[in-house]
């Protein structure tokens, strides 16, 4: 099968680039703190010079509506205006407060949280709006006429309601949203949502092919080599893209993951045999991989095992020692991960219809993502034995979910979750050995180990 021209080869990868920039922008813009306001900032400016208009060209039509004196309406619109801007400072003052308490208390790594509340982006550009609206409405009152502009005056008084009543559900939500189980049941379900889209889905990726046993060697012939162009984490990633940047018939290995963190000049991709146009599948191989300064839930399951595995290091921590904390971590891990071993991962080598094998040897599979769930939590569990027992029972529903009948024989990667979950048991049961456990203690942690 002869190599495709370059312009064959983009066509092929940009529907599936522009869907990941259009998730990455999506994302950005969920986390930021001048998107929204800055709209409703620009749409209260539009409104002012509109009801302006209106109220200039059917003057006195709505004055039976609201009336007030061009005086009083100065005054109150001053008024309004003076209280708004300094409210938003003060809404600005109690986000900054929430994101020290939250960082400190629980992780730096639950901020987003914060960052994405619809709620507090809404009562910030209402706040902005409504400053705006009543300065230009300012430049509308003319002291000689009878009347203030009726629309204005009216549109800035219910502004000024609307914006009281986002700061009273504002501060009863900044309130709840302090409570760490509710941060452990954002975090949980966002995982279980990714979970959901195992082993394919608009998330996770598409279908590249059929699973393949990997080649070995990968490729006869020199291979091509691409470096990361920049330091960050992996944030996504189209697998689809990847192979469809690749001349029909070759290997293409993914050398990092979703989760990862990149290394400029490090290999990203292997392609064999080299394709006859490397700088072109270079640079389209490069678009395929986000890579940023932070981790997201965009395609990283692992990155909500890690969340609430920080959750409940802090509250394991001599500084917090809030072990009912990490109880509670331990049961959403539990919710999150018994969904997490059902569920069928991609194939770490698959074919697509044009002969292309994909190569994700990095991919994290069910074993991996067991070891990543409870390895540092059961180490600083060990001296808590309220703590090591909810730990150990959730390993042990864990292992009977993978062992059930009704799913037959065990699989290879189901046998290597059993393991992988044995293993885990075994250091925990350890752990609390060499902790210094009661003997009474000790014995009802070996007797929940043992099933």
């Amino acid at each position: 099968m002869g190599d495709l021209t370059g312009a064959e080869l983009e066509h092929q990868v940009a529907p599936h680039v522009r869907r990941l920039r259009t998730r990455a922008l999506r994302d950005q813009l969920a986390e930021s703190l001048l998107f929204i306001p800055a709209l409703m900032l620009a749409a209260s400016v539009v409104l002012s010079v509109l009801l302006g208009h209106l109220d200039a060209r059917y003057d006195g039509a709505f004055s039976t509506w609201i009336t007030f004196a061009p005086d009083v309406a100065i005054t109150l619109l001053g008024i309004i205006a003076g209280a708004m801007i300094t409210t938003a400072g003060v809404v600005f003052s109690l986000l900054v407060v929430s994101l020290q308490l939250a960082s400190g208390q629980f992780s730096p790594r639950v901020l987003r949280g914060f960052w994405r509340d619809r709620r507090g982006q809404v009562l910030v550009g209402l706040l902005l709006s409504t400053f705006a609206f009543c300065v230009l409405a300012l430049a509308r009152v003319d002291t000689a006429d009878a009347a203030a502009p009726t629309l204005t005056v009216g549109f800035a008084l219910l502004l000024t309601i609307a914006s009281v009543l986002a700061i009273v559900v504002y501060l009863d939500r900044i309130s709840r949203q302090q409570y760490v189980g509710r941060i452990m049941e954002r975090v949980a379900h966002e995982t279980t949502c990714l979970i959901a889209e195992l082993p394919y889905g608009p998330h996770i990726g598409a279908r590249v092919g059929e699973p393949v046993e990997p080649p070995d060697p990968p490729a006869p012939g020199p291979g091509l080599t691409i470096a990361a162009t920049r330091d960050g984490w992996v944030q996504q990633l189209s697998k689809r893209a990847l192979v469809a940047a690749a001349p029909p018939g070759s290997v293409v290995r993914l050398e990092t993951r979703v989760g990862a963190y990149l290394v400029a000049g490090t290999p990203m991709v292997t392609i064999w045999p080299e394709p006859a146009d490397p700088a072109t599948t270079s640079r389209l191989v490069c678009e395929a991989v986000i890579v940023g300064v932070a981790r997201t839930m965009q395609q990283d399951i692992d990155f909500g095992l890690r969340q609430l595995s920080d959750i409940g290091l802090r509250a394991l921590s001599p500084a917090v020692n809030d072990p009912t904390t990490a109880i509670e971590v331990i049961l959403r891990l539990a919710s999150v991960m018994r969904r997490l071993v059902l569920a069928e991962t991609p194939a770490r080598a698959v074919r697509d219809p044009q002969d292309r094998i994909l190569l994700t040897p990095y991919e994290l599979g069910h074993a991996d993502y067991v070891e990543h769930a409870f390895h540092q939590l059961r180490a600083f569990a060990a001296p808590h034995p309220s703590v090591v027992v909810p730990l150990l029972r959730t390993m042990r529903m864990l292992r009977t979910a993978c062992t059930a009948p009704e799913l037959g024989p065990l699989t290879p990667d189901r046998s290597a979750t059993v393991a992988a979950l044995d293993e885990q048991l075994a250091l925990t049961v350890a752990g609390a050995r060499r902790a210094g456990l009661l003997p009474q203690e000790l014995a009802v942690v070996e007797a929940i180990a043992a099933g």
